[in-house]
């Protein structure tokens, strides 16, 4: 009497090709083997001599490096003491001493993000769809617009903000407008590409009653993309808050003139009351924008 497995086993024996069929298809498999592996090779092999070179233009020195790595961490440490030579969490009252002058030189810095999120929304809101290729069919007006858009986010802020402390002084305004410009840049890229992925049937259908372009923007295309603008201008919110802080450095006003004046004097204990209190802002402006833009993704979603 035959087992249930010996039943069983002739059905799931697989049938091999003959030697003179199987042999060119193993031949094939192995140079198709072999050539992903030379081309991993190569690759691997590419990517090291990039960074080689990459490194000596960048004069990375390994060994200096490794020398000095001990100054950093004696600095980051040396930030969590007092003047006393105490930890600071043993006397919070004299770490944030000056927690009334840095709460409004941070209420600075959101303001200054505030301000150049805003302009820079406006910005790109009304270039956008200038940008894009389903609503603006004029090669050259198009092409201007984007070129335009590039520079704009291309120019790093502090550059921007640099050129403004010349031509206004220091203080909060050159902060503003180099976010402004900046953001107006990224924005008007994101807003285009979400502008080009819209359903036109509500476009064509408005032009076809006989709107405007204008009122075409505003009647078939704002409502399909408000929501997803709404989301991108608070992830740029969030953004510009952290290039909002940044900005004090080369005087553009905001907690970030105090902090690096902080870190110029060796003052290490204000170094870390100020940035504890630049994180703690950034992460509850995080945590809030991100829940928002949640709730306007799932309620542009639905409409």
């Amino acid at each position: 009497m035959t087992s249930a497995t010996d039943a069983v086993t002739p059905h799931l024996a697989l049938p091999r090709l003959p030697e003179h069929q199987l042999a060119p298809l193993t031949a094939a498999y192995a140079r198709a083997n072999a050539a992903r592996r030379r081309s991993t090779i190569y690759f691997f092999a590419a990517l090291i001599l990039a960074t080689i070179v990459a490194s000596g233009v960048a004069e990375i020195d390994l060994a200096k490096l490794f020398a000095n790595l001990g100054r950093f961490t004696n600095y980051i440490g040396r930030l969590f003491y007092l003047d006393s030579g105490l930890p600071v969490w043993s006397d919070p009252a004299e770490w944030f001493w000056g927690w009334k002058k840095w709460l409004l030189l941070l209420a600075d810095t959101l303001l200054i993000a505030y301000l150049g999120t805003v302009l820079g929304f406006a910005g790109a809101f009304f270039l956008c769809f200038l940008a894009s290729a389903n609503l603006n069919t004029n090669a050259w007006s198009r092409g201007l617009v984007r070129r335009f858009l590039e520079f704009c986010r291309t120019v790093p802020e502090l550059v921007f903000a640099l050129i403004f402390v010349v031509a206004f002084g220091l203080g909060p305004l050159p902060g503003v407008l180099a976010l402004a410009i900046h953001t107006a840049g990224a924005l008007g890229k994101l807003y285009s590409e979400v502008v080009e992925n819209i359903d036109m049937k509500p476009v064509e259908g408005v032009l076809a009653a006989g709107a405007t372009w204008w009122q075409t923007v505003h009647m078939a295309v704002v409502p399909q993309v408000l929501s997803n603008f709404a989301s991108y201008g608070l992830l740029r919110f969030e953004v510009n808050v952290r290039g909002a802080a940044v900005m004090g450095f080369v005087g553009a006003g905001g907690i970030g003139q105090e902090l690096i004046e902080n870190i110029r004097k060796f003052y290490y204990s204000d170094v870390s009351a100020v940035l504890l209190l630049i994180i703690a802002t950034v992460m509850i402006i995080d945590i809030g924008t991100e829940r928002l833009r949640h709730y306007l993704i799932g309620q542009g979603s639905r409409t």
